[in-house]
C-alpha cells in the first residue's frame, strides 16, 4: 500500500501504482492531471471509480523524492516526465489549488 488511495500489488497490473479497488494506474490520471484536464473530467473518464482526493494523493507523492514501496518504473516515469518538463512541480501544485476552489 502507497497511500490511502493508492496502492501497488504484484498480482495487479503487474505492481504497477493503481487506484485501489481498480486497475487504473495512477501515471495515466497524472498524465491527464499534466494535460491540464478538469478533475470532473478525469473522474468521468475513469468511470467516477477514483475521486478528487485521490488524484491529490497521487499528484503528492509523485513530488516524493524516495517514497518507500513504491514502483521504480512509476517512479522512473515521474522522473522523466519532468526532465521533459511536460509540467513542474510547481505549475501542477498551483493547478491542484485551483481545482480545490
Amino acid at each position: 500500500m502507497l497511500g490511502r488511495y493508492i496502492v501497488a500489488d504484484s498480482a495487479s497490473c503487474h505492481g504497477e501504482p493503481t487506484f485501489r479497488g481498480t486497475r487504473i494506474m495512477v501515471w495515466q490520471v497524472l498524465e491527464m492531471v499534466a494535460a491540464g484536464l478538469a478533475w470532473e473530467t478525469i473522474i468521468a473518464e475513469c468511470h467516477n471509480s477514483i475521486t478528487k482526493d485521490a488524484i491529490v494523493e497521487a499528484v503528492s507523492l509523485s513530488g516524493e523524492e524516495r517514497p518507500l514501496g513504491s514502483s521504480a518504473k512509476f517512479w522512473q516515469l515521474i522522473t522523466e516526465r519532468r526532465d521533459q518538463k511536460t509540467i513542474s512541480r510547481s505549475e501542477l501544485e498551483h493547478r491542484i489549488k485551483q481545482k480545490r476552489t
